[in-house]
């Protein structure tokens, strides 16, 4: 009997300790996870406050009248990093509101490096971001609402009328330019994340590329950067996902897909097809280097009532097939791409200025972005004297307002 109490006692002890043991942990593991969300949360304010000339702190109240208190008719958009709603502010300006679940680290490091890099540049093709508020638990960001959806939901007749050939085009050229601007940073900036989910649209159909939360910046002296993979099935770089080597090749791949799309209007990953053709990329591949690319053309586009745009769109195809080489070195830089696409796209308006078979206005190259990038000329290839002028014109609108610098 009593060895069996003393190991009863015995037993409750170590109970005991087991249970002080798991309390203590459980603590420490909620202290530190309140201290390293304090730590970004803080982190958020000192990016903020660096741009304060344009950059605005808004309170909790003003933020939730803008968004009905942040009601579900409101929502937009979501995952597991937090909610985007729609919002309107007293001015009348649209918003949108993303609120961080600061709950969970990884989201809070990705708006972190979100913050760090749209507060860094500034170009009329990157979504912008207009300030945030601190005062709640969770921390909300402040972007121009882009009110017309994404390129996906458009290609895949979710939103609105379907694109026709010179929008299509024209957003291409403007998402190039867009990465190019990223790919030119002193650090360059990879996006990392280059989908047509990410790239917005306005009512005017103007891109707006979005989701920095997995680019990264890079020393000017590095081909690559060893990084875990992280991105989208079907957009991701094969190299970057068997040797985790990032480089700017990586998002020329990736643009290489929003290409395909653009020329498609299929989905980047589909199970309904065939196995061997439920990556899009891996099918358009097929497809071109068989000849057989018109099987694959988006219908709406109707290639075969017109020559010349069945000849941009295979242009554009085969582009999209040098992005796409799994050897990164064979790919063009974004830089290259732009300047193809520009070229392309200044035959696109030629052509419809000539057949009259568009009704929307023809994108303004005359804009001036006060731009001090400009593209090499021997990249340039217009196909007629008025394009000539044009690109001379073009040079300066392409890649943005400035050159981003980052100290």
């Amino acid at each position: 009997m009593v060895t069996i109490a003393a190991g009863l006692a015995a037993g409750g002890v170590i109970a005991v300790i087991m249970c002080t043991f798991f309390a203590c942990l459980h603590v420490y593991r909620t202290h530190n996870k309140d201290r390293t969300r304090l730590r970004e949360t803080r982190e958020l304010a000192r990016l903020f406050s660096l741009g304060k000339g344009t950059t605005t702190f808004f309170t909790h109240k003003e933020l939730q009248k803008a968004t009905k208190g942040f009601s579900a008719e409101r929502k937009v958009g979501g995952g597991a990093f937090g909610t985007v709603y729609a919002g309107k502010l007293q001015d009348g300006t649209l918003i949108a509101v993303k609120s961080i679940n600061a709950s969970n680290t990884q989201g809070m490091e990705q708006v972190v490096n979100e913050v760090t890099l749209l507060s860094s540049v500034n170009h009329t093709n990157l979504v912008h971001l207009l300030g945030c508020c601190l005062e709640a638990k969770d921390p909300l960001l402040v972007y121009e609402f882009v009110e017309n959806g994404t390129l996906s939901e458009h290609l895949q007749g979710l939103r609105g009328g379907r694109l026709d050939w010179p929008q299509r085009i024209k957003i291409a050229t403007e998402t190039a330019g867009a990465l190019a601007y990223l790919h030119s940073a002193r650090p360059p900036i990879y996006h990392r994340d280059v989908k047509s989910s990410n790239i917005l649209l306005d009512a005017n159909l103007k891109t707006k590329v979005a989701d920095f939360g997995l680019s990264r910046t890079v020393l000017t002296d590095e081909s690559h950067v060893s990084t875990v993979p992280q991105g989208t099935p079907g957009y991701l770089d094969p190299e970057y996902h068997q040797y985790f080597h990032l480089s700017d090749k990586s998002d020329v791949y990736s643009f290489g897909v929003v290409l395909v799309e653009i020329i498609t209007a299929m989905k980047v990953v589909d199970f309904s097809r065939d196995r061997r053709e439920v990556s899009l990329a891996a099918m358009a591949l097929q497809k071109i280097t068989s000849g057989n690319l018109d099987e694959i053309i988006d219908p709406f586009l109707e290639v075969e009532r017109n020559a010349l745009v069945h000849t941009m769109v295979h242009r554009v195809a085969e582009l999209a097939f040098r992005c796409l080489a799994t050897n990164k070195d064979s790919r063009p830089a974004m830089i290259e791409v732009a300047n193809e696409l520009a070229s392309i796209q200044i035959a696109s308006l030629e052509f419809r200025v000539d057949n009259q078979l568009y009704d929307h206005e023809p994108f303004d190259y005359n804009e001036d972005h006060n731009n001090s990038f400009k593209f090499p000329d021997h990249t340039v290839s217009p196909v007629s004297v008025l394009q000539q002028h044009q690109w001379s014109s073009f040079n300066n609108s392409i890649v943005g307002r400035t050159t981003p610098t980052r100290g």
